[in-house]
């Protein structure tokens, strides 16, 4: 939009710039009377002169057109000398920045005074969505899901007692406003045969700003300033739990990562212990959301997990926002064998007891003939819309196109992102005033999104 961008509402800077002129003028006229209105005159004196040798006659139009040339002179050079010195400003606060003035501006107005939206979820899905939605809002909230009990966050589990911190970690990195440089960091995983090998990095650093700080909510705050986060991460839970799965031969799975291994339909996923409560920030991000979106992310083992921590269930409820499933892509083997997008839906409102959501965001682009084939031979298929019998419901599907150009079939996180933004918009949750504009500027910052 270029220079154009500067005129559009809700930037807070044309208002202390005429603001800024208003006190220009004000001096101008306390000068003229100091000076007895002598310089004034003067100035007219010339100008009627000036008038008088081009034309032979005196006119008050050359004073009038002269006085609008110098006003719209002074207004350039006062509109260039605050750009300036708010660029001079802000590469000294943030110098490592390379976004232009207008998106810095952009960044720390428009998203810091966009929805509210919290995200419940766990796993690479839950990333993957946040990836896009720090294009929306800082007003975003992460409530992620602590059952994870294999690989280094099972090692952390088991021999520092903590809550796993591995789907912590990857929303971390998401909702990072470093992302590329973080992921590579906070991603490394020690190889070798030392104590280390096998952990990664971005665990080990959660696990000890925990031991620090004095907890892991404590230290999931100290380290979103340290990675300036744009949100919040909150786990659902402080409890240390377990997943048990009941299946279609009626045996019973413990361990998040056994369930999916026991390649048996299942019929419920329970939580022990049972009564684990809710942390407060999880239960108050719910509540004063203006909407929720829960998924996409494995569904007995990321999503449906955080339904049965204690509060979560009936806050979400309680809530008066607007709530989003995102539905998977692909079936996952041993847990959504032969499952469409309504068995999603269905499983989570027989979880919850009652029908809560309010729309749910389907994928309908085909696969190609290649990625069938190699899905198929993993024991996946496409995850089928449903329109029909989900709005059988009462609930809106919303079909989009949503895949990846990548080898992997997953969510595209910029299409993603724009489609809930584009549902955000239509339900006029962007404030007060100009929404028409928040909803253009997003747009162009969602360009930066990597596809």
């Amino acid at each position: 939009m270029g220079w154009i961008s500067w005129f559009c509402p809700g930037l807070n800077f044309k208002r202390w710039l005429l603001l800024f002129a208003a006190g220009v003028l004000l001096c101008s006229l306390a000068l003229a009377l100091l000076f007895n209105y002598q310089v004034m005159g003067f100035a007219e004196e010339l100008l009627f002169r000036m008038s008088y040798q081009a034309t032979g006659k005196y006119s008050n139009g050359y004073a009038v057109g002269a006085g609008i040339v110098v006003m719209l002179i002074g207004l350039a050079i006062m509109f260039y000398a605050a750009r300036r010195l708010v660029r001079s400003v802000m590469e000294a606060v943030i110098p490592e920045s390379g976004d232009s003035l207008l998106d810095t501006i952009f960044t720390q107005r428009k998203l810091s005074n966009g929805p509210a939206i919290t995200v419940i979820g766990g796993g690479t899905g839950l990333s993957s969505l946040l990836h896009g939605m720090k294009f929306i809002t800082n007003n975003c909230t992460a409530v992620v899901t602590v059952a994870d009990d294999g690989g280094s966050s099972g090692r952390l589990r088991q021999e520092l007692g903590i809550i796993p911190p591995g789907d912590l970690r990857n929303c971390m990195v998401a909702m990072a406003d470093r992302e590329p440089l973080m992921e590579r960091v906070m991603q490394y995983r020690f190889g070798g045969n030392s104590a280390l090998a096998g952990h990664n990095l971005g665990n080990l650093f959660l696990a000890a700003i925990a031991g620090t700080e004095g907890g892991m909510e404590e230290g999931l705050q100290a380290a979103s300033q340290i990675l300036k986060i744009r949100g919040k991460v909150v786990p659902s839970t402080l409890t240390n739990i377990q997943l048990q799965a009941t299946m279609s031969d009626h045996s019973k799975v413990t361990g998040e990562s056994e369930i999916s291994k026991a390649g048996k339909h299942i019929l419920n996923v329970t939580m022990i212990p049972q009564d684990a409560p809710a942390t407060k920030s999880a239960v108050e991000a719910i509540l004063k959301a203006d909407v929720i979106i829960l998924g996409p992310g494995s569904l007995y083992t990321s999503v449906i997990p955080n339904l049965l921590v204690t509060g979560i269930r009936e806050a979400l409820v309680a809530s008066k926002a607007f709530k989003i499933y995102v539905c998977n892509v692909m079936t996952q083997p041993g847990e959504t064998d032969g499952y469409g997008a309504f068995e999603h839906v269905q499983a989570l409102v027989d979880t919850v007891g009652t029908q809560f959501l309010d729309y749910v965001i389907v994928n309908d682009e085909p696969l190609t003939a290649e990625q069938l084939a190699q899905y198929r031979a993993k024991g996946q298929e496409p995850v089928t819309p449903d329109v029909q019998k989900i709005e059988q419901l009462g609930i809106q599907t919303v079909p989009a196109k949503l895949l990846s150009k990548e080898d992997l079939v997953r969510h595209n996180p910029q299409k993603l992102a724009q489609v809930v933004m584009s549902l955000v918009y239509r339900l006029r949750l962007f404030g007060k005033g100009f929404v028409f504009f928040d909803y253009l500027f997003i747009r162009q910052a969602m360009r930066k999104l990597r596809t």
